[in-house]
């Protein structure tokens, strides 16, 4: 007998769908540069907040969004292999597909910050590093973004596959939150609630302010003049 239940939190799948709105958005302002390039810089902020929210959230959020529900622990991947793994959320290979996804965001958001093009654009940390240190990073940059073309392809794919193959849909349980599974898994979800989301966002928007204005006013600050000691006069 199957049931259906609640399974993924609203604030999970409105991450889930922003963060795959903006990475689109980061592609394409990326590629064709010119003026989009200041938006390209503004969805990185985007980027890095939801990313920071993620994180939080897979610790204080409901009960599958939380990453020690999903871990990709080596027993569980055995046990996933083996044909013997029971659960309601990500499956040990999804998980590590959607953690290295979430890496890669994370290193293409952290190496952006600094990055630069030797034209218009610059991260709004590039004046912490030296140039040379902006060049290595802005060359990372873009290694992560053909990770992130590689990986991209590869979950879409995976979701075809349990469409079409094992009869899974797994697009709609994160548009609408609820899951059918056999009963003896239904578990009900807890956790997050209202002031822990305040506090995952609070977090995430005290981030990119921190990087967008702090840096920046700290970046433009002048320099305290060293004491010197004065020589008497007569």
């Amino acid at each position: 007998m199957s049931v259906s239940i609640k399974i993924w939190d609203l604030p999970l799948r409105l991450f889930h769908w922003l963060m795959a709105t903006a990475v689109l958005a980061a592609v394409v302002s990326g590629k064709l540069g010119g003026n989009l390039i200041d938006w390209h810089g503004r969805i990185g902020l985007l980027l890095l907040g939801l990313l920071v929210f993620r994180v939080v959230w897979g610790f204080i959020g409901s009960t599958h969004a939380r990453f020690t529900s999903f871990f990709p622990t080596p027993t569980r991947i055995t046990a996933y292999l083996k044909g013997q793994w029971q659960g309601i959320g990500h499956n040990p290979l999804g998980a590590l597909s959607a953690l290295a996804l979430l890496a890669t965001l994370a290193a293409l958001v952290v190496t952006g910050l600094f990055a630069n093009d030797d034209i218009a654009f610059q991260g709004p940390l590039f004046t912490l590093i030296s140039k040379d240190l902006s060049n290595k990073l802005s060359g990372w940059h873009a290694l992560a973004f053909d990770a992130l073309i590689v990986l991209v392809p590869l979950h879409l794919a995976a979701i075809v596959y349990y469409a079409r193959i094992k009869k899974h849909n797994l697009v709609i349980p994160m548009l609408t939150g609820r899951k059918v599974v056999p009963k003896a898994q239904a578990v009900e979800l807890s956790g997050g609630g209202l002031r822990r989301f305040a506090a995952a966002l609070t977090l995430a928007v005290v981030a990119v302010w921190g990087v967008n204005y702090g840096a920046s006013y700290f970046a433009a600050s002048p320099a305290i003049p060293a004491a010197t000691t004065a020589e008497p006069s007569f």
